[in-house]
């Protein structure tokens, strides 16, 4: 008998799903945000003004418009200012779904499609300009010549992926990342970025795997220099910090190098207080965080281009290299030599 009591009790509750009244659709109100908050109010929320909004938005339009106008279907605009408040909070898809009148559901669709289309923008706004002009930025400085870049990493933290793999995305303060790897100008733009290692990877393996050590390698920036911390090699055209300087040049060369070095750290704490999600866990599957990732630098680019000014700067901590890590980065010390016993000497004199 208890088999049949069991069956009937699952037809019972089959019957009620089936004929039970079905919930009506619910239509939020959205906002037009664009007209109900003044430029500064929707510069906060968003963290670009206007203007940059709707130049953005001009971009990529086509790509994030809907094939429907039926269901109360989500204007483009509303869901590039959705993806924005994402970006600009970090918080959980729902509160962002709520602040435009959206499900999670929704948002979580919305907030992949935007990104892999402001993504798509790399190309456009994530590049080496003139190198004349960025090598004067930078002399500018601190007086170090042929230099066109600082390079670094820095950690965007997400949830566990969970899996075979997840252990790779542990980091060595015990999060799970990603370490992104850019290569930024004097006025802090990012000219080039990877963003697709987990927060495991040492910032040398990246490199090592990167298509901007493959262009300096093959001198398609000519003599430019690029310069780095101590984790990385020091080469003929990536310099690294003297560990023991002696010299009156040497120490010159330690104090050019680390305040021209220093604008990748100001680039990391400017881009990441404009968009808070990447220094808070980003909580979506790992798939979906380096669209966000590039998106986040494409969009900083545009702001410097169009001269918005900087939210409150941050600085985020970084890894400090272990001892083994610094004693091995003197792979071609010939270029940093000359550098120093002639031209930071002849400053001396």
């Amino acid at each position: 008998m208890e088999i049949f009591d069991i069956i009937e009790d699952e037809l019972d509750d089959f019957m009620y799903r089936l004929n039970r009244p079905r919930r009506n659709p619910v239509f939020r109100q959205r906002i037009n945000y664009m007209q109900a908050l003044d430029d500064t109010d929707f510069r906060i929320r968003f963290r670009l003004t206007k203007h940059a909004v709707n130049y953005v938005f001009l971009l990529i339009v086509n790509h994030i418009s809907s094939t429907t106008e039926r269901n109360y279907a989500i204007s483009p605009i509303n869901r590039l200012l959705l993806t924005l408040r994402y970006y600009a909070t970090g918080s959980f898809l729902n509160v962002v779904g709520d602040f435009t009148g959206t499900s999670k559901a929704s948002a979580s669709r919305i907030v992949n499609m935007v990104s892999q289309a402001i993504a798509k923008l790399g190309p456009q706004f994530i590049k080496f300009s003139d190198v004349i002009k960025l090598q004067q930025e930078f002399y500018d400085i601190a007086r170090f010549p042929r230099l066109v870049g600082a390079i670094d990493c820095t950690h965007v933290p997400i949830k566990s992926p969970g899996g075979d793999s997840a252990e790779n995305y542990r980091d060595r303060k015990s999060q799970f990342s990603f370490n992104v790897q850019t290569v930024v100008s004097a006025n802090l733009k990012i000219m080039d970025i990877v963003a697709r290692w987990p927060g495991a990877a040492h910032d040398q393996t990246i490199f090592n795997n990167s298509k901007i050590k493959q262009r300096f390698m093959n001198k398609e920036f000519g003599n430019s220099l690029i310069v780095g911390d101590k984790g990385y090699e020091n080469t003929f055209y990536l310099l690294t910090p003297l560990q023991n300087p002696i010299t009156p040049a040497e120490h010159l060369y330690n104090e050019s190098q680390i305040r021209s070095r220093n604008v990748v750290e100001r680039t990391y704490g400017v881009w990441k207080n404009r968009f808070p999600v990447l220094s808070k866990k980003i909580i979506l599957d790992v798939s979906r965080v380096q669209p966000i990732i590039v998106a986040c630098a494409v969009l900083h680019n545009i702001a410097i281009e169009m001269k918005d000014d900087h939210f409150e700067e941050q600085i985020f901590d970084h890894f400090t290299e272990t001892e083994t890590e610094l004693n091995r980065n003197i792979q071609d010390d010939n270029v940093r030599n000359h550098l120093i016993n002639d031209y930071f000497a002849s400053l001396l004199r």
